[in-house]
């Protein structure tokens, strides 16, 4: 692909799709994006009727919630649905599978997917610092919102080394990686047997560690990424694939380039309840390659990577709770079966994700 206009590069299709053939196959895409985005919504509005559920109005509603999961329980012959914990755990899974295919698309493209997995790090020194200040001080806030404050500020902290390191280069992401990552298990050493927080689960991701103010959180985050990539998203688009002429343009690269950093920090914060720190950036990455094999465009791309995303979360948890296995594991796993079904399916051998050249 020329690197051309960025709309040119990540927008038109490709090979002999066209006719019936391509309008039914977006038809399709639009179709499973849809459906994701009401399920997504429909999540959105479980956590605010759990919220506000003393409210008239909202007790009615949530009990009819509730009502709705016993009749899944009774239909399944399970007895999961019933529990409003459950729902908040699947709410935050749904979410993710949502946010972190849509900032992953991009990361993906500009050869950064081991930003997320540095970011992921430097959030849970930032739950090992929540952790030190709750022992010390009795301090009985979130530990996420503290995550979130120390994942941004080393998103920006990346921001700044790549920059004078000229490039998205291996190093300073791999000190920033392994640092933060040092620096929390020693905060967490030094606290040990302090406070009673399930280090286990912020590491490999548990559907015990979701809570009320955990998942609020992730559907305020969600909200938030999805209108930056939706009101920034062609200055994104031109700057993966051209950057240089973005510059040119005079666009604002390092701002762009840091707005996608702190996006990425968000969803790994919120993606970390259930996937843990160290799959939290598989569902940034594998949904992505999944759609890469098959998609005809950078918007393909995208779409499709927000499907299989849902696919992996929810068949994740279709694992997970029938095995009593954790959650991130059998999310991760799931995504990479389906990245392989995609491989099968597209008829040939992985092919490069980037799109440059």
């Amino acid at each position: 692909m020329s690197e051309g206009s960025a709309a040119d590069a990540g927008d038109a299709p490709d090979g002999p799709w066209t006719g019936r053939g391509r309008d039914g196959r977006r038809t399709a895409e639009l179709v499973g994006v849809g459906v994701t985005g009401a399920v997504a919504a429909g999540m959105i509005g479980f956590l605010l009727l759990y919220w506000a559920q003393d409210l008239p109005v909202a007790s009615e509603l949530y009990a009819a919630f509730r009502a709705l999961g016993r009749g899944m329980d009774a239909a399944f012959g399970t007895n999961v649905f019933r529990h409003p914990i459950m729902w908040q755990s699947m709410a935050v899974g749904v979410l993710v599978g949502v946010v972190a295919p849509l900032v992953g698309a991009f990361l993906v493209h500009r050869e950064m997917a081991l930003i997320g997995e540095t970011l992921a790090h430097t959030a849970f020194a930032g739950v090992a610092v929540g952790i030190l200040v709750t022992s010390s001080t009795g301090w009985n806030g979130s530990l996420l919102l503290v995550a979130l404050g120390v994942g941004v500020l080393g998103a920006l902290a990346v921001q700044r080394l790549t920059e004078r390191t000229d490039a998205y280069g291996d190093v300073p992401i791999a000190i920033m990686l392994s640092g933060s990552f040092a620096v929390g298990t020693l905060i967490i050493s030094y606290g040990d047997g302090l406070t009673g927080v399930n280090i286990q689960g912020y590491l490999f991701g548990n559907l015990a560690v979701v809570t009320p103010e955990g998942a609020r959180l992730m559907g305020a985050l969600s909200l938030i990424v999805v209108g930056g990539v939706a009101l920034t998203y062609k200055q994104l688009l031109f700057i993966t694939f051209d950057e240089q002429a973005a510059r040119v343009a005079q666009l604002n690269v390092t701002g762009y380039n840091t707005l996608l950093v702190v996006l990425t920090a968000v969803v790994v914060v919120g993606a970390m309840q259930v996937l843990g720190v160290i799959l939290v950036a598989a569902m940034l990455v594998v949904p992505v390659a999944a759609a890469s094999q098959v998609a005809r465009s950078f918007r393909e791309t995208m779409y499709l990577g927000v499907i299989f995303g849902q696919l992996s979360v929810l068949g994740g948890f279709a694992v997970s709770i029938g095995f009593g296995l954790p959650s991130g594991g059998s999310i991760v796993v799931t995504a990479i079966a389906v990245y392989l079904a995609s491989v099968v399916g597209s008829g040939s051998a992985a092919t490069a994700i980037s799109t440059h050249g």
